[in-house]
């Protein structure tokens, strides 16, 4: 059989054949650049990653031991038997309130200070006094300005003369209706009683959990006065939430109390979770997820 003629896409075809190897060949070594500069980008990631990650875990660390040795050797001045350095103990006990004010209880150091200045005759007792009760306020305050971010705040005025009226059955307060994070409560409080030697305000508690619902109602009494800090002296409701009480001003007519609600979760360090608590997170969680298998958008992706 004769050989036909070629045409026009025989001649191209004989072409193009080596310049398609080319390109093959092109792409391939194109492919293999890029993969490599992808893997050691990843790696120098990684790398820098591994980094940062030990840099900051060595940093904390660092400061893990500076702050333990700090509170320990402040701790240690306290509990010094003979010394009568006030000015020295009110300094530690500002380094302490400042440093350590969302780990550690500290009502008991102020306490146990205010106590010592009320019955001495050191003609520096007032400035000390007007120490501690600023360091009390600005630590109060900066913590409750915090939790008011994550929950919900009210304040309620106390009429001191009409709590005097009243005896021992107490004043009753208004009432707050709080919706934090789709979690519902009622707080109802009651002042039953004023103690004039130390300044503090006997308070009576009362939560009531939503009508229908599986959530304990929570009572509870305590004292609450300028050395009670809202992160530590909070009560645990029983939705997962806390409530603290603090008294914001005090005069000899009134007196005014701030309250704040809000998740455990910004509690101070030392009130670590429930374990009945992480159960509850856990099973909402596992049925958010249910839930959200359960769609039909979901499931039909």
């Amino acid at each position: 059989m004769a050989d036909r003629p070629r045409d026009v896409w025989d001649k191209i075809a004989i072409i193009l054949q080596p310049v398609g190897g080319l390109m093959t060949a092109f792409a391939v070594a194109m492919v293999g650049v890029l993969g490599s500069r992808v893997v050691e980008r990843r790696q120098s990631l990684d790398t820098n990653a591994r980094l940062y990650s030990e840099l900051m875990s060595r940093r904390e660390e660092a400061e893990s031991n500076l702050r333990k040795d700090m509170c320990v050797s402040i701790i240690q001045s306290f509990l010094e038997p003979n010394s009568k350095d006030l000015d020295g103990k009110v300094l530690n006990l500002e380094l302490l309130s400042y440093n350590f004010h969302d780990s550690l209880n500290l009502k008991p150091l102020f306490m146990d200070m205010q106590m010592r200045l009320r019955t001495l005759s050191d003609p520096r007792r007032d400035e000390y006094v007007a120490r501690l009760n600023r360091v009390a306020r600005e630590i109060a305050a900066r913590q409750f300005f915090s939790l008011e971010g994550h929950g919900k705040s009210f304040r309620r005025w106390v009429d001191l003369d009409a709590l005097r009226a009243a005896g021992k059955a107490g004043l009753p307060l208004e009432g707050e209706h709080v919706v934090i994070g789709g979690k519902t409560c009622d707080v109802d409080m009651r002042v039953l009683g004023k103690d004039d030697l130390l300044q503090q305000l006997q308070m009576r508690l009362e939560v009531r959990a939503p009508e229908g619902s599986d959530q304990p109602d929570t009572r509870v009494t305590f004292n609450v006065g300028s050395f009670d800090f809202p992160m530590i002296d909070n009560t645990r409701l029983g939705n997962g939430l806390r409530c603290a009480v603090t008294l914001s001003a005090m005069s000899e007519s009134n007196a005014e109390l701030a309250a704040v609600c809000f998740p455990a979760e910004f509690a101070g360090l030392k009130d670590r979770p429930y374990y009945d608590e992480v159960i509850q997170k856990l099973q909402a969680a596992s049925r958010d997820g249910d839930e959200e298998a359960a769609r039909p958008d979901a499931t039909s992706r």
